[in-house]
């Protein structure tokens, strides 16, 4: 593999340090270190090899050599970077070895963890080694953007860190899992799964975040990863744009979908006479849907479907008059409103029930 050169901005004011320290005798300054070890990052950020960076700065160090040292300091020199440079290449082959072994560990264990496809005191004892202890309540967070994440992609990174600046080492896991970003924690420490709803919101641009609830014990994990899963499936066939769902808020609606052929049932029953209308289901469907959202106000209902008010009344007086519910009658408010949540789980009318 061809070593790329060094860019001068990794070296950015190397000589100027060298030249006063070599006339003055002084140690670096504490900003002067600073520096060095941000201009490191960006080159590692970059992807720039450990052996190609020590060597540019040895190179730097022999032009920036002073005038009237003996000429076989410079010798010396030249020998010292070779000897730094076979060293750093072989601690970049050993460093990389490592670095995959460890990546292929976690990503077994997180695959174990998640499917529950581990013996449990094995993969209790697993967990320790990345900081869970399976035997206490954790929850898990699970963000979704527009793209698909790996662990190494720039947009994961920036949440880490950002979890690892404002918490430090908490026994916090976030990795990615079918191109999401996944963060389990705690089950008592909340902040940290806010916190890291609020970070993956923005990184994702505006992607949304499903939290599940606590859990104890190693199919804990499991248990809450689902319940944050299954919140982002209900939010999409909801069309819910929250940013950060909780399943805890959620729970009537797995209830409610737990028995498909009832609910199917309830939204024939309910429901099916509005195939019958002008336009068919879906904008009286639509009607409904607005207007419970709205808190059965029917001007707010009417401004979210660009309707004027007469118009939205003269709807709901339809629907009254086909399935013989009234949507303004507490008494049949309900069960037509359960209707609609079940039309909207069964994708009807698109789909059959």
């Amino acid at each position: 593999m061809t070593e790329r050169e060094i860019p001068e901005q990794y070296l950015d004011g190397y000589a100027h340090i060298l030249a006063e320290v070599a006339a003055t005798g002084r140690r670096l300054t504490r900003d002067e270190i600073a520096s060095r070890r941000a201009l490191g990052e960006r080159a590692a950020e970059a992807g720039f090899g450990l052996r190609s960076l020590v060597s540019a700065h040895l190179s730097g160090a022999r032009g920036a050599w002073p005038r009237g040292v003996a000429e076989s300091a410079d010798g010396a020199l030249a020998a010292v970077q070779q000897v730094v440079d076979a060293f750093a290449e072989g601690y970049e082959r050993a460093q990389r070895l490592a670095v995959r072994q460890e990546e292929a560990a976690r990503r077994e264990f997180i695959d174990d963890l998640l499917y529950g496809r581990s013996d449990l005191g094995r993969l209790a004892e697993r967990a320790e080694r990345f900081g869970l202890r399976l035997s206490h309540e954790h929850a898990v967070a699970v963000a979704r953007g527009v793209a698909a994440y790996d662990e190494g992609d720039p947009v994961p990174r920036q949440v880490e860190r950002a979890l690892i600046s404002r918490f430090g080492d908490r026994s916090i896991l976030l990795t990615t899992k079918d191109g999401r970003l996944l963060c389990i924690a705690p089950g008592h420490q909340t902040e940290v799964l806010t916190y890291f709803a609020k970070q993956a919101h923005a990184a994702t641009d505006g992607g949304q975040v499903a939290i599940g609830r606590p859990q104890s014990g190693p199919g804990g994990v499991v248990q809450s990863y689902e319940e944050a899963l299954g919140s982002l499936e209900i939010a999409e066939r909801l069309g819910l744009d929250d940013p950060v769902l909780r399943a805890a808020d959620l729970l009537v609606y797995p209830v409610l979908a737990r028995d498909r052929q009832a609910m199917a049932d309830l939204v024939h029953n309910t429901l099916g006479p509005l195939t019958t209308a002008r336009g068919g289901a879906q904008p009286l469907l639509d009607t409904l849907t607005a207007y419970f959202d709205s808190g059965c106000v029917a001007a707010e209902a009417a401004r979210r479907l660009s309707l004027s008010v007469r118009a939205l009344t003269y709807r709901l007086e339809r629907i009254h008059k086909l399935t013989g519910a009234n949507p303004s009658d507490a008494a049949h408010r309900y069960m037509l409103q359960t209707a609609v949540i079940g039309a909207r789980l069964l994708d009807w009318p698109a789909g059959e029930l």
